[in-house]
């Protein structure tokens, strides 16, 4: 009866640590807080005045690649 006990207790704990490593592995907090990043930024330059020879322009359309791909590096990690 103790050596089923201790199976059962063993494969729980073994769900247990493969489920916090699967969310470990998933979770992106540092590639979601620079999307935010970006985010800001993105808003900083739109509010810019448009006097900038076209670069405000070209740099708004940097960040919204660089959303892009920091999203689908995301993705491609499971989160």
């Amino acid at each position: 009866m103790t050596t089923s006990f201790a199976r059962k207790a063993l494969l729980g704990a073994a769900i247990t640590a493969s489920m916090g490593i699967g969310y470990a592995i998933g979770a992106q907090p540092h590639m979601t807080e620079t999307i935010t990043l970006l985010q800001s930024a993105r808003g900083e330059l739109a509010a810019a005045t448009p006097n900038k020879g076209g670069h405000r322009e070209r740099a708004l359309g940097l960040i919204d690649q660089a959303i892009g791909e920091v999203r689908a590096g995301i993705a491609f990690a499971g989160g």
